[in-house]
């Protein structure tokens, strides 16, 4: 990142739709942590719903909440340097439900300020002064933040087509176009998601995407996972949820009945669709289910190609698929399915458009694989980083001040 582009000294409010307690990995989360090295930053959690008070009360995440909320604990949380996470103090109500808009929107607003009293507070407490606001795609609770936390900059970010998902369509329909008009700057971290926000506020930027590929780029490469060693080679692995809106179980049928001789490992918790389908009965077909996080590198390093075979629907084809750039940091030859989304690793992957594609490019995939191309995978990986992910947002907020002025 060039030294100019550099945005230090600020005060950041993060709000989006993830606790900073969540398990699995968040774009926000490491967006926040890099934006903490040269700012201070709060990240907030989403507030408690009533809905999950009452029929998650045992959870130990909801417990922590109730007690902030009833004043027996802090909601401030020192992180780091820089970092602070916030648990807001204020219990907000469980609405998506309501299908009459003007009742909707009503309460949505009521919640909209419960969740800004927490966030006013404790900005007041930190001593935090014209804030940049950044909301990751959270548009129903953080809707009216810009009118009731007045913040020097609001930023919208995109990275999913949220409006595809049914818990997100009905309302985000209304609210989200209008919150992106809105803000002051919208980031997308793919081009159809930039192209996206840009029909309702032409300060819309594609921003691309970081990855922290620290545990994938230095693993043993006889360190394999004793449930892929007995297999026969070729190995044609994905990693990832197996979930059947964003996944062509098809294909994989296909793919597996064409090329019996191959053997398609696929690693990652399945939902009911996977759970029923058709592959548990294909002989080549092996489910290996979730496994730790620590481990998916010596599976993708178990892999001959790996796969990326994504069902084109309104939820994928706009998604940055993260997992290609770890693949890639491995070296492994990618074969996936062609979105706007892939353009950026055309090149670097195989795309398929047809499910004979995907046979073929396999097979050239497996042919032509060797040290050079391995070494052009990873280097490519490489590029990019949150540091270079957040470097890019830094330049679009130093865009957007230098055209206030």
């Amino acid at each position: 990142m060039a030294s100019d582009d550099m945005i230090t000294g600020r005060d950041i409010v993060v709000v989006g739709q993830q606790a900073w307690d969540i398990e699995i990995g968040s774009n926000n989360k490491n967006i926040a942590l890099e934006m903490s090295k040269y700012n201070r930053v709060l990240y907030v959690n989403p507030a408690l719903d009533r809905n999950t008070m009452i029929n998650d009360k045992n959870n130990p995440k909801v417990i922590k909440r109730l007690a902030v909320i009833n004043g027996r604990e802090k909601g401030i949380v020192p992180l780091q340097n820089n970092l602070w996470n916030l648990y807001p103090d204020r219990l907000v109500e469980s609405i998506n439900w309501l299908k009459i808009r003007p009742l909707f929107n009503i309460l949505n607003k009521r919640n909209n300020r419960k969740f800004a009293q927490s966030i006013s507070e404790a900005t007041a407490e930190l001593h935090f002064k014209d804030i940049i606001l950044f909301n990751d795609s959270d548009m129903f609770r953080s809707f009216y933040l810009k009118e009731l936390l007045k913040p020097a900059m609001s930023i919208y970010y995109s990275r999913d087509y949220m409006l595809g998902v049914d818990y997100w369509k009905f309302h985000g329909e209304q609210l989200e176009p209008a919150l992106i008009a809105k803000s002051d700057i919208c980031m997308a971290n793919s081009t159809y998601l930039a192209d996206y926000c840009r029909r309702y506020n032409p300060n819309s930027y594609y921003v691309g995407q970081g990855c922290d590929l620290t545990i994938f780029t230095d693993v043993a490469p006889d360190l394999l996972p004793a449930d892929v060693t007995v297999l026969k080679r070729p190995v044609i692995g994905y990693v990832g949820a197996l979930q059947k809106i964003r996944l062509d179980m098809e294909l994989l049928a296909f793919i597996a009945e064409q090329r019996p001789q191959w053997n398609i490992v696929l690693v990652g918790p399945e939902d009911d669709d996977f759970k029923k389908s058709r592959l548990h009965g294909i002989s080549n077909v092996h489910f290996l289910g979730p496994k730790p996080p620590g481990q998916l590198p010596q599976y993708i390093q178990s892999f001959d190609v790996c796969l990326n075979p994504q069902v084109l629907n309104q939820v994928t084809v706009g998604n940055y698929p993260r997992k290609i750039d770890e693949y890639l940091a491995m070296g492994k030859p990618v074969v996936a399915t062609v979105t706007e989304a892939m353009g950026i690793f055309a090149g670097h992957t195989y795309q398929a458009v047809t499910k004979q594609d995907y046979v073929n490019l396999i097979e050239l995939a497996i042919r032509e694989d060797n040290p050079a191309l391995q070494a052009d995978r990873k280097a490519f990986a490489s590029t990019h980083t949150w540091t270079n992910n957040v470097g890019e947002m830094y330049k679009a907020i130093n865009q957007y001040e230098m055209r206030k002025k």
